[in-house]
């Protein structure tokens, strides 16, 4: 009988160590997700940026500027100089989706009018 016993325990520990490896490796998948998600914010400003000194739409720059995923779940805002990107950082936890966002800026000085120099 104990011999039936300690195979069944073998059986759970086995059951729960698969769980917990697989919580983890969902927990580190949502760590790199939110490090590239940062990064790949401030590219994307810093791209809709440079597009606004050179006279073109930052928001088709901003989508350039990051691969595929990122670039579907960007929002690109302007005023005047300065251009606000948030990026959804995807999860694969439900009651994380849209609440991991990261927001970058940045603001360009456009060049003045020549004044002959």
């Amino acid at each position: 009988m104990k011999r039936r016993a300690s195979e069944g325990q073998a059986s759970v520990e086995l059951i729960a160590g698969a769980a917990v490896v697989l919580a983890a490796g969902l927990i580190a998948f949502q760590l790199l997700a939110v490090g590239y998600g940062a990064v790949m914010s401030g590219h994307a400003a810093e791209a809709a940026a440079l597009a606004i000194a050179n006279g073109k739409d930052p928001n088709e720059a901003a989508h350039d500027a990051v691969p595929e995923w990122p670039a579907k779940k960007l929002e690109v805002e302007r005023r005047g100089d300065e251009v606000r990107v948030k990026l959804y950082t995807p999860s694969p936890f439900g009651f994380l989706r849209r609440r991991l966002v990261f927001t970058s800026q940045s603001a360009v000085r456009t060049p003045a009018a020549s004044n002959g120099f």
